[in-house]
């Protein structure tokens, strides 16, 4: 027979962030411990509020099946004397089994013959497992910060309140410090705060509604948009798209009420960014735009509660933000008080990181990494970006970014504009932050490629020349996202660039500071990218084959070994390539250590060596203008020709001859052919 369980946490308030991580870890930990213990389920569902986590698996089984176990113990051999006694061995192997010497059975395996015991294992009921399974679960749940409170020990993102636990119709016992599970849950905090029971998950939910709380979080988040979209129709407009923000309000409320605020027009004189970020990223509100997608001197608040007076919970609101609007209009205007230029000086004021110096230095150090990159991706570029770079961090010196971080940049971009730099410059000190994370935006100019790459390769060379780069899962400068992020502009913009050249100018610019060893330092940052860009690759679906092919033979341009694992991928499932990369592995054995590729033509006696020499001359040839061109493609339907001959070859031919003058000669004509296909990949890795 099959039932549901119902299982929730209730807590105090929730941060937005933690909520949709915890329950899919909470799926996910039900799913494996219900497999390992061998119990059937249907569907599992979720739900959660701020004040709730909640699991529901459908069709549980109510008790586990009846199994049956092999389990292999010691080798015979040890298990029995020379008089076929039973030793310490195979007397403990049957009793740690439960079981008697003559339920001992001899197998044979591969590794020979063994002792085995059959164990016949009766089913548990459910009701006798779940109890330990949802301690575990909420005990294992991972948050970035948990808590302690009262005189328990357990730790949780925020003290557990109530605990729900039914499965069959009753209550499943388990108890969190001082709290201990039941059959009911709570409405909302205010509107109803009522303990109520419940009877399955469709009832759950069904209650909670009529208690005020949206238990869904997909049902939550529409009921926000519903609401947002026409409380911002009934002010003329409609909401600025934010879906960030949504899905952040519609995690810190059980149930939607929006009111519509107001503010001066005199604000409207600030920067876009300044006002929006004003309102999103202290309040949560929403900005209102009209058809054009200008800002109204509106804004939408989301409450987790009806308000009895409305005008009362709208002047809150306008009083909050107008305080905050004041003073963001008042460091606008003492920010305009000095150029950006002028506050470049003071950067030495600011530490960059302890061991690196200060932000002076980092400008100092990126204006000449900028300049040096623009001269090898976009020379016409190299004024501008040198510029660019210079002014790039001076807005963090700013009132405005001073108080809203985020900013960064983007203050920079618009004071550039009010000090009348070029516009060129301006809009690349706000892409030099970009991508700010995995999926975001790219620069759109070279001039902010080249910056934006200029500081991640400065941030990642300082940290590996300091030794301080990331370790298993902890990176606190970020190195990972940056190297990332490197890749991808290089990539988008389509930059040929040498790797190991950029990293050696920047651990150079540093100066001595650098307390690694300057070789180890550059091989440690290129090991660091590649390990960044092949992570990238498979989680795209590529290949491993191709991309291991690719990478373990060279590493050093980006764009270069795109293509040539493109052109590996094109022809990998073709039989003819199937069977040359099979004998190319062969070639890799045979030559080993081996490294001349000199031939004399007069110790080519044997046929098979001669066509094969003669087609490696004409391939070689032939592949030389495409390899030269970057056509990896068209080089691999080239090689391709070899398949034949290598085959005829291995056929005909002795390699490791008697005779030592014709056997270096082979591995010489060998090695020789070896060098050629290793200029797209290590075929021998796709075999």
């Amino acid at each position: 027979m099959q039932d549901e369980l119902l299982f929730e946490i209730g807590t105090e308030e929730l941060p937005a962030g933690y909520i949709r991580p915890a329950i899919a870890d909470m799926a996910k930990m039900i799913k494996t411990s219900l497999a390992e213990l061998g119990l059937d389920h249907g569907a599992i569902r979720t739900a959660a509020t701020p004040r709730r986590l909640t699991l529901c698996v459908e069709g549980l089984a109510k008790t586990q099946e009846d199994r049956r176990e092999e389990v292999t113990g010691p080798p015979k051999a040890a298990a029995f004397d020379s008089d076929g006694k039973p030793t310490k061995a195979g007397e403990g192997f049957a009793k740690s089994r439960g079981v008697g010497l003559d339920d001992l059975q001899i197998v044979q395996t591969p590794k020979g013959e063994y002792l085995m015991v059959v164990v016949e294992k009766k089913g548990a009921k459910t009701a006798e497992l779940l109890p330990g399974l949802l301690t575990e679960i909420i005990h294992h749940l991972s948050f970035p910060k948990s808590m302690r409170w009262g005189s328990g020990t357990a730790s949780f993102a925020r003290p557990i309140q109530w605990i729900l636990a039914r499965f069959a119709g009753e209550v499943i016992p388990c108890r969190i410090n001082d709290v201990c599970s039941g059959p009911v849950t709570r409405g909302h905090r205010f509107m109803a705060p009522q303990a109520f029971e419940v009877s399955d998950f469709d009832d759950y939910l069904e209650k909670l509604r009529l208690a005020h709380v949206i238990s869904d979080p997909e049902e939550r988040r529409l009921a926000v948009l519903g609401e947002i979209t026409e409380t911002a129709r009934e002010a003329g407009g409609r909401v600025m798209e934010d879906d960030e923000l949504v899905d952040t309000v519609a995690n810190l409320i059980e149930e939607p009420h929006t009111v519509r605020g107001t503010f001066d027009e005199k604000f409207l004189a600030l920067p876009r960014e300044v006002l929006i970020t004003s309102m999103r990223e202290h309040q949560k509100y929403f900005a209102i735009v009209d058809d054009q997608g200008e800002l109204l001197p509106n804004f939408i608040a989301v409450n987790n509660t009806a308000t009895r007076d409305q005008s009362l919970a709208v002047e809150g609101h306008q009083r909050v933000l107008r305080a905050r609007l004041e003073d963001a209009l008042f460091f606008f205007k003492e920010d305009q008080n000095h150029r950006l230029s002028d506050r470049v000086g003071q950067l030495s004021g600011v530490v960059f990181q302890a061991g690196l110096g200060t932000m002076l230095e980092k400008t100092e150090r990126l204006t000449a990494l900028a300049g040096w990159l623009a001269e090898k991706t976009a020379p016409r570029t190299a004024s501008d970006a040198k510029r660019t770079a210079l002014l790039a961090k001076a807005d963090l010196l700013t009132e405005m970014v001073n108080e809203f971080p985020s900013l960064q940049g983007t203050m920079g971009r618009d004071y550039a504009l009010l000090d009348r730099e070029p516009p060129e410059v301006a809009q690349a000190i706000a892409e030099h932050y970009m991508p700010v994370r995995a999926g975001a935006p790219l620069p759109e100019s070279d001039c902010g490629a080249i910056v934006s790459l200029a500081d991640r390769i400065d941030t990642i060379a300082g940290c590996f020349g300091i030794g301080k780069q990331p370790t298993g899962t902890t990176d606190p400068y970020g190195l990972r996202r940056l190297a990332l992020g490197l890749l991808h502009i290089i990539s988008a913009r389509g930059y040929t660039l040498s790797l190991a050249e950029l990293t050696a100018k920047a651990l150079e610019l540093y100066g001595n500071k650098v307390t690694e060893k300057t070789p180890a330092a550059q091989t440690a940052v290129l090991d660091f990218i590649r390990g960044r860009y092949v992570n990238d690759l498979l989680g795209r679906g590529i290949p491993a084959a191709a991309v291991d092919a690719v990478t373990s033979v060279d590493f050093d341009d980006v764009i270069d070994c795109s293509r040539r694992i493109d052109a590996l991928n094109n022809v990998r499932k073709e039989e003819t390539f199937t069977i040359l990369a099979g004998s190319f592995k062969r070639v890799r054995n045979i030559i080993k250590d081996h490294r001349s590729d000199t031939l004399d033509k007069a110790l080519l006696t044997e046929p098979a060596e001669q066509s094969l020499y003669e087609n490696f001359r004409d391939v070689a040839a032939e592949c030389e203008p495409l390899l030269n061109s970057r056509d990896y493609r068209q080089a691999m339907g080239v090689i391709l020709k070899m398949k034949e001959p290598v085959d005829h070859f291995f056929d005909e031919v002795m390699v490791m001859a008697d005779d030592e003058k014709v056997r270096d000669n082979r591995l010489s004509l060998l090695t020789a052919i070896s060098r050629l296909f290793l200029k797209i990949g290590d075929f021998s890795k796709m075999s």
